[in-house]
């Protein structure tokens, strides 16, 4: 099966700057090692890309976020999960809350499966982490955090 779709995703920050991120693994083949990734999921047509990145947050994590910027960065992304194959243009926000505990409110099947919990993490200790998605992370969110967020997102392109 083929999912050509269109997915926002968020960076959220708690007030120290840790970022939340997910530790997921695919349920239909335990050989793949697990993962590090952001909250995130598919736009509902029509839906702005800031409603679809907080609906998702809350959905996956039972998170609320303040204040909503961007987007930040936008890429586009090809791989197999579940044993279907997807072919995404995500755009990634940044988000600050209040921190909080993983408590998902709204997965699908899926995800449940995939969803193995979640921990917040300082920006400085995601460049030591084996599998993070996406893999640019540790690079551009200290630069992003230091500078400001750019008047027109970053586009990383196609990113494997």
């Amino acid at each position: 099966m083929f999912l050509k779709r269109r997915v926002a995703r968020v960076v959220l920050l708690d007030p120290d700057d840790q970022v939340l991120l997910i530790r997921s693994s695919d349920p239909i083949d335990p050989r793949i090692p697990g993962w590090w990734e952001l909250p995130g999921g598919g736009i509902h047509p029509g839906e702005p890309t800031e409603q679809a990145a907080l609906r998702e947050l809350h959905e996956e994590t039972g998170l609320a976020a303040e204040t909503i910027s961007g987007p930040v960065w936008l890429q586009h992304v090809s791989f197999e999960f579940a044993g279907m194959r997807f072919d995404q243009h995500e755009t990634v926000h940044v988000a600050r809350g209040q921190g909080g505990e993983y408590r998902p409110a709204g997965l699908e099947a899926i995800e449940a499966a995939a969803m193995e919990g979640a921990r917040w993490w300082p920006p400085h200790a995601l460049g030591g982490l084996d599998r993070i998605i996406p893999p640019w992370l540790a690079e551009q969110l200290p630069a992003v955090l230091a500078a400001g967020f750019p008047a027109e997102p970053i586009d990383l392109g196609h990113v494997d």
